[in-house]
C-alpha cells in the first residue's frame, strides 16, 4: 500500500535537506498518516481509514459524509 491519504490524496514531497555549508542533499518528507476509526452515522458502523493528520481535523469540521463525497470515495465498499 502506498503511503497516501484515502480522503485528499496527500503523499510524500521531495525535497532538499540543506546543511550548514550549504550543501544540498535530495530528501523525502513523508505525509503524516495515521490509521483512524471513524464513526459513519448514516452507515450506522465505524470505517477504518488511513488519514493525514490535516483530513482528520477537516472531517471533525466537515464530517465524513461530506469529505467523501468531495473526494469521491463510496464508504460502502470500505
Amino acid at each position: 500500500m502506498s503511503r497516501r491519504c484515502q480522503m485528499t490524496g496527500k503523499k510524500a514531497n521531495n525535497g532538499m535537506a540543506v546543511s550548514h555549508s550549504h550543501r544540498r542533499t535530495k530528501k523525502l518528507q513523508q505525509v503524516n498518516l495515521q490509521w483512524k476509526r471513524v464513526w459513519w452515522p448514516e452507515g450506522n458502523r465505524f470505517v477504518r481509514l488511513r488519514l493525514s493528520t490535516k483530513a482528520i481535523k477537516t472531517i471533525e469540521k466537515k464530517g465524513i459524509d461530506a469529505m467523501a463525497r468531495e473526494a469521491g470515495i463510496n464508504l460502502n465498499k470500505i
